[in-house]
């Protein structure tokens, strides 16, 4: 088998998983069997494109062999799949005008994102079902066994059908209660991917696309809605940053030591009108606050330029908003990089006994960074020791372990 059908077939599988699982669902009414039509279409594409040639339009080729395969199983299906209790698909009631949305998947990031659904489960279900990711890889991401794992998704879809949770995107009077549950969701797809929790690698890039891609289709259902706009917004000016993250021989850079030329200046400015329009909408939400302060990094010429003054009121704004232990230690890293590293150890002190932020290893980190910039060697040494033992992404050990070693010299 040729590499390049491999590729291809990778690719397809990437930007286009989504879209063929959530029209196979659409016409299955049955999670399972769509999930089992789309691997097969994935299986045969293998096949079949190495003999015919990979398509111009692989994800139409990969819906039309999942819908038909789909349709040979339902033609033949047992009595017992016949009986089996499917996804309401209940068109009674009016969905809001959104002609230009991509209905089916809207449709399955709604029934995935759930409010009958533990968080989790709703996160565990868009990783699996709208972005792709395998059983196994859910899992690792959770940092559970996959046997665990798969029995929380096989839960999560017995409740959907027990339930009877629509397939479908909610109407004009739920739809407003119901989208702050996906956005959360998609704000944490995106998070997962922006820093992967472990492995080699420092980010998924997948994770990423697959979050603004349907941040994106958020938009456009929800246009004139400032929490959407925000977090649109907010993905964009932080993965504007993504090329510039990591040096040609794999090293963690800081913001301080990014090129910022490699930043996408069409991203940040997509990113910038966005934040803006959803500040003129009052009052302020979660996500356009946050997409503020992306914003004034993304803005600064040069790391020294950076409005500290402005990042530490917009906080402010944001813990009244949204109080969270994890904005609370932010804050207190914008406050020593306004009013210098003391400043920031006092800012951070309080925190240390935070439970939320127990296994947060960038606290530690920040704490550790402000004793190397006042030279306490030794207190430093032990906070950056701390830090890698709760962080397991690599490209983030490799950057603490050589911060370690120079204070440990420094030190000696």
């Amino acid at each position: 088998m040729s590499e390049d059908v491999v590729a291809a077939v990778a690719e397809a599988h990437r930007r286009e998983w989504a879209r063929v699982f959530a029209t196979t669902a659409a016409l299955t009414r049955d999670l399972d069997l769509a999930e089992e039509c789309v691997q097969d279409a994935y299986a045969r594409a293998l096949v079949v494109w190495e003999q015919d040639g990979v398509p111009d339009r692989p994800g139409a080729w990969l819906t039309t062999a999942a819908r038909n395969r789909a349709r040979d199983v339902r033609r033949h299906e047992s009595v017992f799949r016949r009986t089996m209790p499917l996804l309401v698909a209940d068109e009674s009631v009016p969905g809001p005008d959104h002609a230009t949305v991509e209905d089916d998947r809207l449709r399955l990031v709604f029934t995935c994102c759930h409010p009958a659904l533990a968080p989790e489960a709703q996160v565990a279900l868009t990783l699996r079902f709208v972005c792709g990711l395998s059983t196994a890889e859910v899992a690792h991401l959770f940092l559970i066994q996959e046997s665990a794992m798969a029995a929380r998704i096989t839960r999560a879809k017995k409740k959907i059908s027990a339930a009877r949770i629509p397939y479908r995107v909610p109407g004009p009077d739920q739809l407003t209660d119901r989208v702050g549950a996906v956005l959360d969701v998609i704000h944490l797809v995106f998070t997962t991917g922006h820093t992967a929790p472990l492995g080699g690698r420092l980010d998924r890039p997948d994770l990423a696309e697959s979050a603004i891609r349907l941040a994106r289709m958020m938009h456009v259902l929800m246009p004139n809605d400032a929490e959407v706009s925000g977090l649109l917004a907010l993905l964009l000016l932080i993965d504007a940053h993504s090329d510039a993250r990591v040096s040609a021989g794999g090293r963690l850079l800081l913001l301080s030591e990014q090129d910022r030329s490699r930043w996408n200046a069409d991203m940040i400015k997509e990113g910038v009108a966005l934040v803006t329009q959803a500040l003129r909408r009052q009052p302020p939400t979660r996500y356009a606050v946050q997409a503020a302060i992306a914003a004034v990094h993304a803005e600064a010429p040069t790391w020294p330029d950076t409005d500290w003054s402005e990042i530490v009121a917009l906080y402010d704004v944001l813990l009244q908003l949204w109080p969270s232990p994890v904005v609370a230690l932010n804050r207190a890293v914008g406050i020593g990089f306004r009013d210098g590293p003391a400043a920031g150890l006092a800012a951070l002190d309080p925190l240390l006994d935070e439970p939320a932020l127990a296994p947060y290893g960038y606290l530690s980190a920040a704490r550790a960074d402000f004793l190397r910039q006042l030279r306490a060697w030794g207190p430093a040494a032990e906070a950056y020791q701390e830090a890698l033992a709760l962080t397991d992404n690599q490209v983030e050990r490799d950057f603490l372990e050589a911060r370690l070693s120079s204070v440990r010299a420094a030190s000696a």
